[in-house]
């Protein structure tokens, strides 16, 4: 049952990429909108950071790609819209905590991805 479940789950990389594109361009746009476009206090700041890169790193990764594949190409696009951000109309960009979220939850989403296959492995 265990090896099915596996099977059945690399079987859908495509599914899994598409998906991480769609995830992709929600955060890009999220971003890259300007901040009259936005609500004036988004709660929770640095966990919706960190949520939105680990679910980034954790598609691609279930796309197919290596897990530190999966976690540098999250890191390097959450620091290039980091970098963008500082010339959209009234968003700062470049802050290191958000970096520093990204980066948490991308490494974050890759181990516990890692553990559930090591342990699903293990037990079928």
């Amino acid at each position: 049952m265990v090896k099915r479940l596996l099977r059945r789950l690399q079987q859908r990389r495509n599914w899994w990429a598409w998906l991480a594109v769609v995830a992709m361009l929600a955060v890009a746009w999220g971003s890259l909108t300007p901040a009259s476009g936005l609500p004036q206090t988004l709660p929770w700041d640095k966990a919706n950071h960190f949520m939105g890169y680990g679910v980034i790193a954790g598609l691609i990764h279930l796309a197919g790609l290596r897990a530190s594949g999966a976690f540098w190409v999250a890191v390097i696009y959450g620091v290039t819209l980091e970098g963008l951000q500082m010339v959209v109309p009234g968003r700062l960009g470049g802050d290191p905590y958000d970096v520093l979220a990204n980066t948490l939850g991308a490494g974050s989403a890759i181990v516990l991805l890692n553990g559930v296959a090591r342990w699903l492995s293990r037990a079928g």
